[in-house]
């Protein structure tokens, strides 16, 4: 009798209790904490198609499939991030520790498992789309190939299915698309590995092929050449194409002049500085342009 109100109380729970529940449990215990999995099984045996149990059942397994160790690693930055620690060797030289994540495959596995059937049962979820994808450049780390592949895939289905998208706790429109994309953009650039450049680059002329007129993709390319091809020529061109259309496009014209100084070209310099001066609110940035403007 003593168990008979818990076994009552799970079995009428509705889908709504179950959520509210496990955002309790988690808030205390984090997402595979004590007593998560139990409760995800008896939400699973009541409502084995709840979107929200499978995404649950996800956060549980993404958690439980990652463990960290700290390793050196002769670089000044690891995936975009800098070293968790920095210590001296005997010779005087910088020893970098990073915080390195690994993954279990058998239980990442499961992860992408309950998170592909939600997407199945919420076609037009795209945060449920963005969840794979974000723990698949986690999972894949310097070689985003998966995760990549999946990307290219949704931007295909978007502007050639053009799906009614629902993001929940969001406005949904042409722009949060973009700007997703554009955010794994900048993702794949700031793990400066040569996959990663690659994708950078692959994904910014797919969105160009869809968006010819949109500035940030093209902007991209020009750094590619730039940072990668170290083509400064062409790097130049994508820019100008940009201010041409966008004259007061700060990203690229701060890029103009970080391009003018590194190819030690004055005139350049001080072209992309006066358009510098026009589109930055940064005092400090002003300043420096001022400055440096004097000095040239």
């Amino acid at each position: 009798m003593v168990c008979l109100p818990t076994a009552l109380f799970a079995q009428s729970a509705t889908r709504e209790n179950y959520l509210e529940r496990y955002n309790s449990l988690v808030s205390k215990v984090g997402a595979d904490g004590l007593g998560v999995e139990s409760l995800l099984n008896h939400w699973e045996a009541d409502y084995p198609e709840d979107i929200d149990m499978l995404l649950a059942r996800f956060s549980f397994y993404y958690a439980k499939s990652q463990s960290t160790s700290v390793e050196i690693i002769d670089k000044d930055k690891y995936l975009g991030a800098g070293p968790a620690l920095t210590l001296k060797d005997s010779l005087g030289n910088n020893v970098n520790y990073f915080t390195v994540t690994s993954f279990d495959d058998e239980v990442f596995g499961m992860a992408m498992k309950a998170v592909d059937r939600a997407s199945e049962l919420a076609p037009e979820r795209l945060d449920i789309r963005f969840c794979k994808i974000s723990a698949l450049i986690a999972y894949e780390k310097e070689s985003p190939d998966m995760a990549l592949s999946a990307i290219r895939s949704l931007v295909d289905y978007n502007f050639r299915s053009k799906p009614s998208w629902e993001y929940p706790g969001l406005e949904m429109d042409a722009d949060l698309f973009d700007s997703s994309i554009q955010e794994y953009c900048y993702t794949f650039f700031n793990m400066a590995t040569p996959e990663g450049y690659e994708a950078f680059r692959e994904l910014s002329e797919q969105m160009l092929s869809y968006r010819p007129e949109s500035h940030c993709f093209l902007t991209n390319l020009g750094s590619y050449m730039f940072v990668v091809k170290h083509d400064s020529k062409a790097a130049l061109k994508c820019y100008n194409k940009v201010l041409k259309k966008h004259p007061d496009d700060y990203p690229t014209i701060r890029n103009c002049v970080i391009l003018a100084r590194t190819s030690k070209d004055v005139k350049l310099e001080k072209k992309y500085l006066r358009m510098l001066l026009e589109v930055t609110d940064d005092p400090t940035e002003q300043a420096s342009a001022k400055v440096r403007l004097e000095n040239l």
